[in-house]
This record gives structure tokens, sequence and C-alpha cells, in this order.
């Protein structure tokens, strides 16, 4: 991802060239810069939360209406499974049957 010297916004590439959309600055792309970039492509993500023993974790607990058992207590936990630029998505895990949902922030 590159940023425009001008203006800061972010810049698209076009062929062999990185244009700002905002005030239409231009510089030449570098391939060998750009292949040392970290992207979001395919990325996995790799980490599992064990929800078996919730209540052993001392994960907090609220009130939220189970989707599966109509129970309205749920352990809660926030994870980060989108872009850093994304708000973290809030999970929910019944404490009844353990069913869990998640609650996006839109």
């Amino acid at each position: 991802m590159e940023f425009c010297d001008d203006c800061g916004s972010m810049m698209k590439t076009e062929n062999d060239q990185w244009v700002c959309g905002s005030c239409g600055f231009e510089k030449s792309r570098n391939q060998k810069q750009e292949a040392a970039m970290t992207t979001t492509q395919g990325q996995v993500d790799t980490e599992i939360v064990d929800v078996s023993d919730a209540e052993d974790q001392g994960l907090p607990s609220t009130k939220a209406q189970c989707p599966q058992c109509d129970n309205d207590q749920a352990y809660w936990y926030m994870q980060q499974i989108r872009s850093a630029d994304e708000s973290e998505t809030r999970f929910f895990i019944c404490t009844n049957c353990e069913h869990k949902w998640r609650e996006d922030d839109h």
C-alpha cells in the first residue's frame, strides 16, 4: 500500500504507476519494494479459542439471548478477525448449551 506524498491519501496502481485518486499525484512503482510489502491476501486466522471450558477460562458474562436455546446469559470475548483497520468482533458463548455466535459492529 502506498500513500500520496502530496495529500496523504491511499494510492491505487495503474500499470507501472501509483496514482492518487484524490489529487492525481503519480509516482513510479518499485517492484522490489512492493514484494516486501505485507498484504492481507491469503492470510488465515490460525488462533483457535477453546470454548468448552469458558467458565474455567474466566470469561466475563453478560445478558445476551442465545439464538439456539433462548437462554439469556452468555460468556463473551473480543477477537480481531479482520484487517487491523476494522473493529474487533464480539463472540458470545451460551452459559447453558455452549452455542457460540458472534456480533459484528456495523
